[in-house]
């Protein structure tokens, strides 16, 4: 074998290796920030991991808000099967009853611990300032 053929063949070895490397890097780091998103029904039937971090969105259930100092408790529902969430924090403004929520925690022991609530909002959403302008107008 040539020189010339064993430098090329040597070079391309070295660029595979490095590239798989990259590879695996990347898909390493993706999974541990990669957080899945369930319904309360899917959770429910899913075998989740005890640790394992994930996203539960529904609604809020009606008259199900308890509010104890900083910690709250609330139960989250897609109309077929509820999961109680507790969250030690402040809430966004847009949280309550009968709203869209996303959260992001953990399920432990029949319980979901948050770390962190997402309120959603339909897409008609104004903010109030300009809501105020609009009826001055």
């Amino acid at each position: 074998m040539l020189q010339v053929r064993r430098n090329r063949l040597w070079k391309f070895i070295v660029i595979l290796l490095l590239s798989a490397g990259g590879i695996a890097l990347i898909l390493f780091s993706l999974n541990s920030k990669l957080d899945l998103f369930y319904t309360p029904s899917e959770m429910l039937e899913a075998d989740i991991r005890p640790g394992y971090r994930i996203k539960l969105g529904g609604m809020v259930k009606t008259d199900s808000i308890n509010r104890k100092g900083t910690v709250i408790n609330f139960v989250v529902t897609d109309f077929k099967k509820e999961v109680p969430v507790s969250f030690d924090g402040v809430t966004p403004d847009l949280f309550k009853e009968d709203s869209g929520v996303v959260i992001l925690g953990y399920y432990i022991n029949g319980m979901f611990q948050a770390e962190e609530i997402f309120a959603k909002h339909d897409e008609n959403y104004m903010p109030p300032e300009l809501a105020i302008e609009i009826k001055k107008v």
